[in-house]
């Protein structure tokens, strides 16, 4: 009896010490549902786990520049967007479009970014192809 509540107590406690680690994934901190867009120059493109990261400066209404931070997910998945350590360089325009914090501060989660070049990175996972219909012809 003794060995099962031993278990069952160290089960209890890595329970309650895990929950704050997943805490940090959630959406309470930024304003759902609406997305904000902005032109400015990257001056930092942070590749690592557990988030990416890009600064940028953006220039405000009176002149002033205003560094941004926005996160991305983990390079991995990155990749599997179709992103890679050197697609942004600092120096770089780019039009970010992002969820903001709420409160005002200047934090976000990238939703897409659009290039000088035109070039899109999306945070979002491409959609899976459609099956083409093909038709056996005589």
């Amino acid at each position: 009896m003794r060995k099962v509540t031993t278990i069952f107590l160290v089960a209890v406690g890595l329970s309650a010490v895990s929950v704050p680690l997943f805490a940090h994934h959630g959406n309470a901190a930024f304003e759902a549902g609406s997305s904000v867009t902005m032109k400015g120059t990257v001056t930092e493109w942070y590749w690592a786990n557990p988030h990416c990261f890009l600064k940028f400066d953006v220039k405000d209404d009176k002149g002033s520049v205003v560094h941004w931070v926005a996160e991305t997910s983990n390079p991995a998945d990155m990749v599997n967007r179709g992103w890679a350590k050197q697609s942004l360089k600092p120096g770089e325009e780019v039009t970010v479009t992002m969820q903001v914090v709420k409160g005002g501060n200047p934090i976000g989660r990238v939703q897409q970014i659009v290039l000088a070049n035109g070039r899109i990175l999306s945070t979002q996972l491409p959609p899976e192809p459609k099956p083409t219909d093909t038709v056996a012809k005589p």
